[in-house]
């Protein structure tokens, strides 16, 4: 059997209900549907935030966002991938290298100091992903949800 083709393009607003499913998926709880649409819209349009998919026969089967900042403690401009999420059926298919080697190859030229990524410490399959893929664990985040 021959591996089909995957590409990974630019999200756009077409790919808008596909990304809300994945996510809702990835935090285990549907997500407000009109606040995600504001944010979506707004971050398609933001030069620092890329929303990447990757398709295989005209199927979106993988997203990764990542937002972009110049950060003091850097001294510089650092990548954070706030998303990245393959469907279940296409894990274990170097889904999430490709979009993670597309993405790394267009930040290239902006010269990042740093790619980053946050993830739950109950996932331990993201985290033997990423390390995988030359992250380490060198920082400890820690979260306080604030009232909306």
């Amino acid at each position: 059997m021959t591996a089909q083709l995957v590409t990974v393009r630019p999200a756009d607003l077409t790919d808008s209900s596909t990304i809300y499913a994945f996510l809702c998926d990835l935090e285990n709880q549907p997500l407000d549907r009109s606040a995600f649409n504001a944010v979506f819209t707004r971050n398609l349009a933001t030069p620092t935030v890329y929303y990447r998919v990757a398709e295989q026969a005209g199927e979106v089967i993988g997203f990764v966002s990542c937002h972009l900042q110049y950060l003091l403690h850097h001294t510089g401009l650092v990548g954070e991938i706030q998303e990245l999420y393959v469907r279940p059926g296409y894990r274990n298919r170097h889904i999430g290298r490709q979009l993670l080697a597309s993405l790394e190859a267009e930040l290239a030229p902006v010269g990042l100091a740093s790619l980053e990524v946050t993830t739950n410490q109950q996932r331990t399959d993201a985290i033997r992903f990423y390390e995988s893929v030359a992250f380490r664990p060198t920082h400890v985040k820690l979260v306080k949800q604030c009232p909306a």
